[in-house]
């Protein structure tokens, strides 16, 4: 599998293609679009997210749904959903775990939940502007996921610090031609993900979801993207302890891509030809 760059383009974007990527087919009408929201602790910021979601989506498709999942979060959020149910019946939903899960299972709930064309998802702490969206709306001719590179981390400085080196590590393990491997702000369109199977139920998953889709060949396009100081709530990823776990079950999940997996699949080829 080969990947090329291309030059930055107007607006500062910067596309990387990939071979084996699946085209987009013209079907006469136009696509549509499913918007999802990872919540816990976000109770503060979850109800303008949805409103301005509803807001952007109606201004690209008519066809589109948000959704939100409630990964238990112990704070007011099941009841402002409740209340975001009934201005948005038809166009809003909720998935509930009764149980937290962790980053990695509410993505893999959302993924699952979208039933649209393309799915956007973000996180509900509004550190990112929804309305950008329309930004990744307009690439998505001819690539299979548009991914959102921060323009300027509007963090604190040892997570500026932290962030750096964690987006080095990873982009040099995995071999990742990718400027932001963490940007949580992206829209992948529905079927990449006949072919990509998640599984981390941790933080890790940004780094299983962009080294799968990859690895698999799609097309990538990525576009800068805004982002903003949390005005509520605070990471659940970003603390020492919970970096160096995930760093660890990082090791652990490239011995599997790079060692696991390449020696598994000759094996499974031939018994496939023997019980042909």
């Amino acid at each position: 599998m080969r990947g090329g760059s291309c030059p930055p383009r107007s607006g500062g974007e910067w596309a990387v293609a990939y071979e084996g990527g699946v085209a987009p087919v013209s079907t006469g009408r136009r696509e549509s679009l499913s918007i999802f929201f990872p919540a816990y602790n976000d109770w503060g910021t979850i109800a303008t997210m949805v409103a301005v979601a509803h807001r952007t989506a109606r201004a690209l498709t008519d066809d589109f749904e948000v959704i939100v999942v409630n990964d238990a979060s112990p704070d007011h959020v099941s009841e402002v959903l409740a209340e975001l149910s009934e201005i948005y019946p038809k166009t809003f939903r909720v998935v509930v775990h009764p149980k937290n899960r962790g980053y990695g299972g509410a993505l893999k709930s959302g993924f699952a939940a979208a039933t649209k064309d393309f799915v956007f998802y973000t996180d509900g702490d509004a550190q990112y502007d929804v309305r950008e969206l329309a930004l990744l709306w307009e690439k998505r001719t001819g690539t299979d996921l548009v991914n959102g590179y921060k323009i300027r981390r509007s963090d604190p400085f040892h997570r500026i610090i932290v962030g750096r080196a964690y987006h080095w590590f990873t982009r040099t393990i995995f071999r990742l031609p990718i400027r932001d491997v963490d940007c949580d702000f992206r829209l992948i369109r529905r079927t990449v993900f006949d072919r990509v199977k998640l599984e981390y139920d941790s933080g890790l998953i940004c780094v299983e979801l962009m080294t799968r889709i990859h690895r698999a060949g799609f097309r990538i396009t990525e576009v800068p993207v805004h982002h903003f100081y949390r005005m509520h709530g605070r990471s659940q990823f970003f603390n020492f302890s919970r970096v160096a776990r995930v760093l660890l079950g990082m090791l652990g999940f490239w011995w599997k891509v790079f060692v696991t997996e390449p020696k598994r699949r000759p094996d499974q080829s031939a018994r496939k030809t023997e019980g042909a």
